[in-house]
């Protein structure tokens, strides 16, 4: 975890220690009240994602530091500086997602210590409605990284330990469909064989807040370059792994540098994978592996509920939206008006 990131958790530990509820409970309270208590602290910080509490933490530190520049309070702050705030954002060409996740951020920090959240003001509300009507709101798409794409990216691939390790991330998260959140989030003691293959427990992903958890099977690939469930077991052979986090973080000399490879280098692996593959990283993202899956089944003519069994979509028409993309320029009708 970055600095500034820790210093968000370690704020909100902080405020969580200081609301009221707490304080006023904890005063001369025997032992096994106190330990019932932390209990509680620990169940109210799982309220939330990690993956989303560390993107909160870098939101909350950018409108902390400009709240700083410009000599105004942030905590509390006040639907007027919010509103400047977003405004700003806006200016420097932020997308509306963007600056709801902002606001989602700084509504939490406020509920953490215990104050009234700005963000819920009318005014606040009216302003990105009104953003989202002026700029609008739609995403930049990311090219899906197709089976092709993959093949071309491994094959540029040398033999090296961190290519091991990027090589099975890329494989692995085509395969599964997997987000960049389940990716670094996988542990050696998920992973079962299988004659057919590998079978990985999902603990916890974004539509699965609760922690059910889902099993997804990724079976051997037709070449072993690019079989999945090799690529996998080499890593962790090569990196003697036999406990903990799968992926982890590397220096240039192959020393482990972190315990959990960061949400954030997943992106960046991808992007220096297929730019050493000769293509535009500005095309691809964290995202390309996930919905290069879901246009390359689609496109081969697997039936959408097989492909949402895998993806572990629960919304058919998210699942939609990924293959619709990917797919733009087959059964076209502009391709049949002869221009």
């Amino acid at each position: 975890m970055r600095e500034e990131d820790l210093q968000m958790t370690e704020h909100h530990a902080t405020l969580l220690s200081r609301n009221s509820v707490f304080q006023e409970a904890t005063q001369g309270a025997p032992s096994e009240l106190l330990e019932i208590l932390e209990n509680a602290r620990n169940f109210l910080t799982t309220t939330v994602a990690d993956s989303t509490k560390q993107v909160y933490a870098r939101d909350w530190n950018s409108f902390v530091r400009w709240c700083d520049d410009l000599g105004l309070p942030h905590l509390p702050s006040s639907p007027d500086v919010v509103a400047c705030y977003f405004t700003s954002l806006a200016m420097k060409d932020f997308r509306v997602p963007t600056i709801r996740r902002h606001c989602a951020a700084i509504a939490a920090a406020h509920r953490e210590a215990g104050y009234p959240t700005p963000t819920s003001h009318p005014a606040i509300k009216e302003l990105l409605h009104g953003m989202t009507r002026k700029i609008g709101c739609s995403a930049k798409p990311v090219d899906a990284l197709l089976s092709e794409d993959i093949r071309r990216v491994v094959k540029a691939m040398p033999d090296t330990l961190i290519n091991a390790r990027d090589k099975a991330i890329i494989l692995i998260g085509f395969a599964g469909a997997f987000r960049r959140s389940e990716i670094v989030g996988l542990n050696v003691d998920d992973i079962s064989h299988r004659d057919e293959g590998i079978v990985i427990l999902l603990r916890k992903s974004k539509t699965d807040q609760q922690g059910e958890g889902r099993w997804v099977g990724l079976p051997y690939g037709k070449s072993p370059d690019t079989c999945p469930v090799n690529a996998l077991r080499h890593w962790l052979e090569v990196s003697e792994i036999s406990e903990g986090a799968i992926f982890r973080g590397l220096d240039r000399h192959g020393n482990f540098v972190s315990k959990r490879l960061s949400i954030r280098s997943v992106g960046n692996i991808i992007k220096r994978a297929v730019k050493a593959a000769g293509l535009d990283p500005e095309k691809y993202s964290g995202h390309s592996l996930r919905s290069g899956h879901c246009t390359q089944a689609s496109r081969a003519g697997v039936a959408e509920h097989v492909i949402a069994q895998q993806t572990g979509h629960k919304s058919m028409s998210s699942l939609k939206r990924y293959i619709r993309l990917g797919r733009l320029f087959e059964e076209n009708s502009a391709d049949s008006l002869g221009l």
